[in-house]
């Protein structure tokens, strides 16, 4: 018997675990201090008051021989794929309910979107980077190159016509950086990916927070569909974190080495996934009703808010940041030289505030730090006074 010895690559700890072993620690030593997290981007709102009722409902259809539902369709129900293809419809993008695949998140289907592509493809990732792209790439096995975002490109990556890649993952807005791609860029990756025979691996589980005119989803640029697959989630959107309901878009037409990538899926998902239960599939829909959209976004602008007092604070002491704009995420260059990791225990210890070190997100990370706007009001407002008042000092 042999185990699957690609783990051994893996950086001993997901990333978020070493950050709780840290804070736990600390807060067990600590008890009287209060802490203010401002790292791992959970969301903090409750569900909107349209999601809770078909919650309720739905529950209550569980417990009548009548209304009982077992097993849903492994593509998830026709009515929440309606309501998903409806929600694409309010910013302009054409998606049929046949293309959409209803998942428990965004975070399950961009790892095991690659069961169904060779172990032997080349992987594209823009460093940094969200851990699970690297992760579960390098549990099977595959070559990853890594292009650099940072400062002196804004955090926004751009293709190079000399590396050749099979994968590409792509997030925007992204997470750790909160930059938001383009139109032309997203442009110069779908062209990328046709000239090189690549799919484009599109996470779009922060499209919710975009506000101008950048594109929502990698659908709304020509080529997209001949080279993309795109994943979202409600998650952030419509506070499901621990609800657990995304959705993913295969393009009917879209193929490689010979097979049509949407069968690929749909047998893989028949397989090893039972769906989305029937509760939180009526929930998902009610979110993306034209009732359910105005209460989530309701949500959106608070925690955008609590991103401008952030931000208002890091113009404050000159601290060069991006993100937040579109973007529940502020990445900002640790002050006065120090490493991520020293200014993630600097702020834990001196200001009793959790943020997220940026070489967690690889080595383009190291000397910065991600916040998140997710927080409540009043402990937001308390933590930029912290942190001001501590970097201020310095």
């Amino acid at each position: 018997m042999k185990v699957n010895k690609n783990f051994n690559h893996l950086v001993p700890n997901y990333l978020f675990a070493d950050i709780s072993k840290k804070v736990n620690d600390y807060a067990s030593k600590n008890p009287h201090k209060k802490l203010i997290r401002l790292g791992i981007g959970d969301v903090t709102l409750p569900l909107c008051n349209e999601a809770v009722k078909a919650l309720k409902s739905g529950s209550e259809d569980l417990s009548k021989k009548e209304t009982f539902k077992g097993y849903p369709d492994y593509e998830g129900y026709e009515f929440v794929r309606q309501a998903v293809s409806g929600y694409y419809n309010t910013f302009d993008v054409e998606i049929g309910i046949d293309e959409i695949f209803i998942s428990d998140g965004a975070k399950s289907d961009t790892g095991n979107i690659g069961d169904i592509f060779s172990p032997d493809n080349t992987v594209l990732v823009a460093d940094p980077v969200y851990p699970v792209y690297v992760d579960t790439n390098i549990m099977a096995g595959r070559k990853i190159i890594y292009i650099d975002s940072n400062k002196q490109n804004n955090f926004s990556s751009f293709p190079d016509k000399n590396i050749k890649a099979d994968m590409i993952y792509l997030c925007s807005p992204n997470n750790p950086t909160g930059s938001v791609c383009t139109h032309s860029e997203l442009k110069a990756w779908v062209d990328y990916a046709i000239e090189n025979d690549a799919v484009i691996l599109y996470d779009a589980a922060y499209e919710a927070f975009i506000s101008d005119d950048s594109p929502r989803s990698i659908f709304a640029v020509d080529g997209a569909r001949q080279c993309a697959i795109e994943f979202c989630s409600l998650s952030k959107t419509a506070g499901f974190t621990g609800t657990r309901c995304g959705y993913t878009v295969v393009p009917k037409e879209l193929t490689r080495d010979g097979e049509n990538i949407y069968k690929l899926w749909y047998r893989r998902q028949a397989t090893k996934f039972n769906g989305v239960s029937w509760p939180v599939q009526c929930a998902a829909a009610a979110v993306l009703s034209p009732e359910g959209q105005k209460q989530f976004k309701e949500n959106i602008n608070y925690y955008k808010e609590n991103v401008n007092i952030i931000s208002r604070m890091l113009d404050d002491i000159g601290v060069y940041y991006t993100g937040g704009i579109n973007s529940p995420y502020l990445w900002l260059e640790c002050p006065n030289g120090m490493g991520s990791w020293d200014f993630f225990d600097y702020l834990l210890e001196k200001a009793n505030v959790v943020g997220t070190p940026g070489e967690g997100f690889g080595n383009n990370g190291k000397g910065f730090f991600r916040l998140t706007g997710f927080g409540n009001r009043e402990d937001t407002i308390e933590a930029v006074n912290r942190i001001k008042k501590l970097v201020s000092a310095q």
